[in-house]
């Protein structure tokens, strides 16, 4: 399967390192497996989520995703923005993902999907070309953020193949099977 043909940007707003390590983490892989191309946690800055989700990226394929964390979203905001991208915020209280997912679909725009943190902040909502709702109950970013993708690519992500991956998933109906690049074993 072919890559996306947008430029997809997740941010996470208010990681706190000491309470949202794994939460944060996870957000990023989604969005790397999931078809981003780049992965933004805003609040403070955490090195180890940057070295986990690279870590990944390089065994699993990838390696050209970005991670930045510390950034500050109303600038990173305004300046998707003033560069023609679109925002789609993420969450409960918006418009349900399958009423407008076709006209993001149809938009070449470079899309910024912006996950919540326990308070959004209205500035979000207001900045946003789409506040969309993956559903109207409480849940995880990590569920919206893989539904929302899932919609968006018409679940095609779901068998893309990175060919700079050095260990893929060889599918199995009991057990795991793990098959490591043949050009990566003669490396080591």
């Amino acid at each position: 399967m072919s890559a996306p043909k947008w430029r997809i940007t997740v941010l996470k707003l208010d990681h706190r390192p000491e309470r949202d390590k794994r939460l944060t983490t996870h957000v990023g892989l989604t969005a790397r497996a999931f078809g981003a191309s780049e992965f933004w946690s805003a609040g403070l800055k955490d090195t180890n989520i940057m070295d986990t989700i690279q870590q990944v990226s390089n065994q699993w394929g990838k390696k050209d995703f970005i991670v930045l964390t510390g950034v500050k979203w109303k600038t990173r905001l305004r300046q998707w923005k003033e560069e023609n991208g679109e925002v789609i915020h993420l969450t409960m209280y918006g418009l349900h993902v399958d009423d407008v997912i076709d006209d993001i679909r149809r938009s070449q725009q470079p899309k910024l999907v912006v996950v919540g943190g326990p308070k959004v902040p209205n500035q979000i909502y207001q900045l946003a070309d789409y506040n969309v709702a993956v559903g109207h109950q409480p849940h995880s970013e990590v569920a919206a953020l893989s539904i929302f993708l899932d919609r968006l690519f018409e679940g095609q992500m779901l068998r893309w193949e990175f060919p700079d991956a050095v260990l893929r998933i060889q599918a199995t109906s009991h057990g795991k099977r793990i098959i490591e690049a043949e050009e990566k074993k003669r490396a080591i």
